[in-house]
């Protein structure tokens, strides 16, 4: 009980507050919408930016740690695409956006700060590592089968590009690479700019949870249940489970196992939802999935707190 009223209550009172004052009217969703760009287009890449640049990546990019977590995604992305399709009859584009669903967790405004709280700031390497390729590997994965199926029996040479396009439009990925290319130069920034960036940092996991609760005010569950409920079970519970698995088998660190189980165990982002609209397919299933799922999260977070040692 001390982990769900120490470590996650606090985290979703501050989601509570940001959807209240839009149910409320306190906040406008133009507000709400300028606060979330704040944090997805500065705060948040300010604070992955730094993650990134001090991270030791011969230490933090274990093997066994990415594969255990991307692994389960992907069999995750997988079960959701040939499920919706045999299980509900969805067309392959709608199936490709209850994949992503299903394959893409809310791994920087969850669990960074569900992680935080738990275990500390020092439990955070793996976590970071795990986002350094989230993005990256999961819009990939998510465009390539989009594009496919949208063009089936057409020539696909223009793939590459669309992918790699729309990957590197996205601002946390921008971060990262300027981290990675500060950490693995070894130079330092003037210690002026490396403040002013901690300081926007610092505010980058509340805004976004306070923004993050205003934007699923607009995303109430409408129709399409069973579909929304499979692809809510694949992210809340095979996801996390298939990495508990294949983490064991890889015999994980403590350390490692936490961070990957619990960043596993996230509802779908509100990216999941921007893939769904970016190409109008299945909205309605993405966006009650992530409002849903990040709703149970508050359980099945506590659930697997429990279990992890």
């Amino acid at each position: 009980m001390s982990a769900l009223i120490d470590v996650i209550l606090p985290v979703f009172i501050v989601l509570g507050f940001g959807y209240i004052s839009v149910w409320q009217g306190y906040f406008s969703e133009a507000l709400v919408e300028a606060l979330m760009k704040f944090a997805q287009a500065f705060a948040l890449p300010c604070l992955l930016f730094l993650a990134i640049s001090n991270l030791d990546l011969a230490q933090s990019f274990h093997f066994g740690l990415l594969f255990s977590y991307y692994a389960a995604a992907v069999i995750c992305f997988l079960i959701g695409l040939i499920g919706a399709r045999v299980l509900f009859g969805r067309d392959w584009e709608d199936c490709v956006v209850i994949g992503f669903v299903a394959l893409f967790s809310n791994s920087v405004l969850l669990g960074l700060p569900i992680t935080q709280r738990a275990y500390g700031d020092s439990a955070l390497e793996a976590n970071f590592a795990i986002i350094a390729l989230n993005a990256p590997i999961c819009y990939t994965l998510g465009i390539t089968a989009m594009e496919i199926a949208r063009n089936r029996g057409a020539a696909l040479s223009a793939l590459p590009r669309k992918v790699f396009g729309a990957v590197f439009k996205n601002a946390l990925i921008v971060a990262l690479a300027f981290g990675f290319a500060l950490n693995l130069s070894g130079m330092t920034l003037p210690q002026v700019i490396t403040d002013a960036v901690e300081m926007t940092s610092r505010a980058a996991l509340p805004v976004a949870l306070f923004g993050l609760g205003g934007i699923l005010y607009r995303y109430r569950p409408e129709g399409d249940m069973r579909t929304i409920l499979f692809a809510v079970s694949l992210s809340l519970v095979v996801h996390p489970a298939f990495t508990f698995a294949l983490g064991g088998w890889y015999d994980l660190s403590t350390s490692e196992m936490r961070s990957a189980v619990i960043t596993g165990a996230m509802a779908p982002g509100v990216n999941a939802y921007l893939f769904a609209d970016m190409y109008g397919r299945a909205k309605r299933v993405a966006a009650s999935a992530v409002l849903i799922a990040t709703s149970l999260t508050i359980l099945t977070a506590w659930g697997w707190l429990a279990v992890l040692p």
